[in-house]
């Protein structure tokens, strides 16, 4: 499964959270210099029109650094940009149908909150999951209070796939997230948010990189 999944970090987009002096495709572009090596899609408020450009742009930039692109949810713009998967919500087709559809080579991601749903994205053929939220964080309110580092331990003990510990993510939880057992972190605004989207990239234990971008 590691080779299937060799990132450490998967950065998160959210094109309204990017520092003054960068558009979000710049951002990226310094968090990909920093080392990044995943990066997901996720500009739920586009619609499909507004998106397949920016996920071809995104495609384009991806490619030039070597860098895995997921698209949030969207099969059908994933197919048309060539991005390496997608990563599904709760809500979203189910990971087994979607791998009829993508076939068996392009990596699809899950959300889960809860052991019940990490269990089930696990039996659906889903790559990897995200897990979360971990920690406390103002975008992930709607799932209620953070999850916590015994219930990420239990479920990284529990499913046979890499976890991603998502929700509150700071350079400083790195240690005790993979003491739990997680294969890495997921998140936005550590990075994209950071004055210096670069730096905060360098901050983040990106040693599973295929190689060394400066």
């Amino acid at each position: 499964m590691a080779s299937r999944v060799p990132f450490s970090v998967y950065l998160i987009t959210d094109r309204h959270l990017v520092p003054p002096g960068h558009t979000l495709l710049s951002a990226i572009e310094a968090a990909l210099r920093g080392g990044v090596c995943a990066v997901q899609l996720r500009e739920k408020d586009l619609t499909a029109g507004d998106l397949l450009p920016l996920a071809m742009e995104m495609r384009a930039l991806t490619r030039d650094y070597q860098a895995r692109l997921l698209i949030n949810d969207r099969v059908d713009v994933a197919l048309a940009c060539g991005a390496d998967g997608v990563h599904l919500g709760e809500r979203s087709l189910p990971a087994d149908i979607v791998r009829q559809i993508l076939g068996p080579r392009p990596l699809i991601g899950v959300s889960t909150h809860s052991l019940q749903g990490a269990l089930a994205a696990a039996a659906r053929s889903a790559d990897f999951m995200t897990y979360g939220p971990v920690f406390a964080t103002p975008s992930k309110l709607a799932y209620g209070p953070p999850k916590g580092l015994a219930a990420l331990k239990a479920v990284c003990g529990r499913v046979p796939l890499p976890v991603y510990a998502l929700g509150g993510i700071q350079s400083a939880h790195q240690e005790s997230i993979r003491a739990a057992g997680a294969a890495g972190v997921a998140l936005i605004s550590a990075i994209l948010a950071a004055p210096d989207p670069q730096a905060a990239a360098r901050g983040f234990n990106l040693s599973s990189h295929q190689s060394s971008i400066e």
